[in-house]
């Protein structure tokens, strides 16, 4: 049988403070035949019905296999999640299967089991894992979690059809209609366009909502994918710094012209902000999973079905979409190995991936290319194909872009962490020059790699 319980942020703080010897309290309830014992922390999810259909799948598994499980949904929410991971690997204790998003997955490689016998099995089933998760879950030939659909999500465009159509001339909607076809708008859409496009709507007083805050996951996703569609990489493969370079000062260039149509608080842009803009009206188009759709459809049900989801503009470097994929990891002091192993397995089948993907709103994003095809995102409504290319397509041409990437893991962690892009626009936007912020950005790196 499945026990569901909830983390708040006091007995996370709690188990920090716990030291060594210090466990979450977990509830348990004795099965007579059960063949072993699983715990899991998992992100509680945004959308409230995903988390009872996800219980309920693993009950029914938990009862197949006679193994008594307990499920904890961690919110992100005061760095709840993230105070867990920490507290556990100090403790060597907790869960057996715990959440890893992004790159937290490499920060504890070394105390997690590899898993891939779980991997590369689904890989054989299903196909190829993007890149970017490819490059986050894995470390010297080893895949150090289990890449999951629950809370993965890119950062595509989310804009209003009537604003662009209305202010452009352009109709979204037949670039990127709801069927696997190319386009010649779709061919066109570009950064210049973007910039252009983003004039226009200025004019208009309904921005593009770009965000260059500190500590938004959001403009850093922004803008680190614009500086990789430009080849403008802050470090190379080798950990070398490359922020002193002509695709550097290239991209400086493009957000000098881009900032006369930001918002004007767009510095203090926090992961909110630009959904507040699209759901009040406000705003055009911005960057973000249809979460900001799936509040107007409560709040502002008219916004709600004027909403387009498209993939990202394309640069030289080609259509990236930024990424953030969640991870399933295994302890490497968790009592049930192989029962882990064997759960991750079966939430990992395109069923079940499926049955998750319609309480969730088609919000999370399956890790293997072959699922961008779940019948949620041509059914979801209003209006109907909002999100069919939300998931990146074969025909879009794009693919899923992780930050920082460019550089090792453990230099592209701290790209990330620091929000060193969003940190140069910033200072774009305050009106330095592009010397000036090459310098900056010079020294902070430099700094990191002390």
């Amino acid at each position: 049988m499945t026990r569901v319980n909830r983390i708040t942020r006091r007995r996370a703080l709690k188990v920090t403070a716990g030291a060594a010897g210090a466990t979450l309290p977990l509830v348990h309830v004795q099965t007579a035949n059960a063949a072993g014992k699983l715990t899991m922390g998992i992100w509680d999810h945004w959308v409230p019905a995903a988390n009872p259909v996800l219980k309920g799948l693993v009950d029914a598994w938990a009862a197949k296999n006679k193994v008594e499980v307990t499920i904890d949904f961690i919110p992100s929410a005061g760095n709840k999640m993230i105070l867990t991971q920490a507290a556990e690997a100090q403790a060597r204790s907790g869960h057996d299967i715990l959440a890893f998003d992004q790159w937290a997955s490499h920060q504890y490689g070394d105390k997690l089991t590899p898993v891939n016998d779980v991997v590369d099995a689904l890989i054989k089933q299903y196909g190829p894992v993007s890149k970017a998760v490819d490059y986050l879950g894995t470390s010297d030939g080893k895949w150090l979690a289990v890449p999951v659909a629950w809370g993965s999500a890119p950062l595509p465009p989310c804009g209003r059809i009537s604003m662009i159509k209305n202010f452009t001339g352009e109709d979204v909607t037949e670039w990127y209609p709801a069927k696997d076809v190319k386009t010649k708008g779709a061919a066109g859409w570009t950064y210049e366009k973007q910039l252009k496009m983003a004039e226009q709507c200025h004019k208009a007083g309904h921005p593009f909502a770009l965000g260059c805050g500190s500590n938004s996951t959001d403009a850093n996703q922004t803008w680190g994918a614009t500086f990789g569609a430009f080849g403008a990489h802050l470090a190379d493969g080798k950990g070398n710094i490359t922020v002193d370079s002509d695709p550097i000062r290239e991209v400086l260039d493009y957000v000098k012209r881009f900032v006369p149509y930001l918002p004007r608080e767009t510095i203090a842009y926090d992961d909110a902000s630009n959904n507040k803009a699209f759901v009040s009206g406000s705003a055009a188009l911005i960057w973000n999973p249809p979460s900001a759709w799936a509040v107007a459809k409560r709040d502002a049900p008219a916004i709600a079905a004027d909403t387009w989801h498209f993939p990202n503009p394309s640069g030289k470097m080609g259509r990236l979409v930024p990424h953030r994929p969640y991870f399933w990891g295994i302890w490497q002091w968790a009592q049930n190995k192989s029962a882990a192993k064997d759960l991750l397995a079966f939430v990992s089948q395109r069923d079940v991936v499926t049955k998750l993907s319609v309480p969730a709103a088609g919000y999370d994003i399956p890790p293997f290319l072959s699922m961008a095809d779940l019948p949620v995102w041509a059914e979801i409504e209003p209006p109907k194909g909002t999100i069919y290319n939300y998931p990146v397509r074969p025909h879009h041409e794009a693919e899923y872009y992780i930050v920082g990437s460019s550089a090792p893991p453990d230099i592209g962690v701290q790209i990330w962490t620091q929000y060193m892009i969003p940190g140069m626009v910033a200072r774009m936007v305050s009106g330095q020059t592009a010397k000036q912020t090459i310098d900056w950005a010079k020294r902070e790196l430099e700094g990191l790699r002390r």
